[in-house]
């Protein structure tokens, strides 16, 4: 029970992105930002989210949720209730980040400290090529190929020559390809040779979520990421055997508490990880640089994808992300 009654504060901000991106859902020229403050009157907590399509959310949508649960914030809900008072997703995602950073203010410690994961270290994070024709990606590719690792967005047919025009572009760049979704099992079996030989590292979701059963005994070169697959505890025992990597996203699996459980038990069952992120800022960031502590692969460069990062914010020194600096959320304050 916090010292104090509870309020909440809802916001919505959207950030122009520095170029249009292409997704299965068409042309993004922004991100869509919902904020939760919470507040007690001696200390506050933030988070943000970005409400995901794909789960069929909105930010009306979000903000409803978070609307009907105003009450039970000023009866005292928490990080361990709001875990059965929401579904996985951006709602409950939002609370319990800003759970965690109330929390730790009222500890007068770190979040870091408070979730006895030890002091947060920088990370290097892939960037993203979007979507789009050959030449595009590959003159994407050329004015980043001094980054560590490029993360091609794919969409189905023409992907292989996506691929090989980056390849051919950037020959020594380290690749890992997001299929989104977007390809058949006939597909993947016949994509997955030309993608061996231009070295890509990983095909992230190469099939729609439900239809993993396919990739059951497979034995290819190449490992397989689960992302839509995986949104919670009970889908891990599904996806053994199947990927060898899960990506952990804060916005899908419904916050800081459920991921840190997933790693976990994720690792415990031999699957690496991957720390991944939404197309929002820093503020939504810095929770997710706490599971990529842990990562083996880190996704996280939605607030380099924008015009402009919220400030105070995260340092960005290239792909390296640098943890929280004064206070930010996560730090005492």
């Amino acid at each position: 029970m916090a010292p104090h009654p509870q309020k909440l504060t809802v916001t919505r901000r959207s950030w122009k992105l520095a170029r249009p991106i292409t997704t299965a859902y068409g042309v993004k020229t922004e991100a869509e930002t919902i904020i939760a403050e919470i507040s007690d009157g001696d200390s506050r907590g933030r988070g943000e989210c970005v409400p995901l399509q794909r789960w069929g959310e909105t930010a009306d949508s979000v903000i409803a949720a978070l609307t009907t649960l105003k009450d039970a914030m000023y009866s005292g809900l928490n990080r361990e209730t709001v875990q059965r008072a929401l579904p996985p997703g951006a709602a409950r995602n939002v609370l319990d980040c800003a759970f965690w950073d109330i929390d730790a203010n009222r500890a007068y410690c770190t979040v870091a400290d408070l979730a006895k994961l030890g002091a947060a270290t920088p990370v290097m994070t892939a960037f993203t090529i979007a979507l789009d024709t050959p030449a595009k990606m590959a003159e994407q590719a050329e004015a980043n190929r001094t980054r560590p690792l490029l993360k091609l967005m794919l969409g189905g047919e023409g992907d292989v020559e996506r691929v090989q025009a980056v390849r051919q572009t950037v020959p020594a760049a380290r690749l890992i390809v997001d299929a989104g979704e977007s390809w058949t099992e006939a597909q993947l079996r016949a994509y997955l040779p030309a993608l061996t030989d231009c070295r890509i590292e990983l095909v992230e979701q190469p099939l729609p979520a439900g239809a993993d059963d396919a990739l059951a005994g497979w034995d290819h070169a190449i490992p397989l990421c689960a992302d839509e697959s995986c949104r919670s505890l009970s889908d891990l025992e599904r996806i053994v055997g199947k990927y060898a990597i899960v990506n952990i996203k804060l916005d899908q699996v419904g916050g800081l508490t459920e991921a840190l459980a997933l790693v976990a038990e994720a690792k415990r069952r031999g699957l690496k990880i991957m720390a991944g992120g939404s197309l929002g800022t820093s503020l939504g960031i810095a929770p997710a640089l706490l599971i990529a502590q842990q990562a083996d692969i880190v996704d996280l460069d939605g607030p380099l994808q924008l015009a402009a990062d919220r400030h105070p914010g995260l340092r960005y020194a290239g792909s390296t992300i640098h943890p929280p600096e004064g206070i930010f959320w996560g730090q005492p304050g």
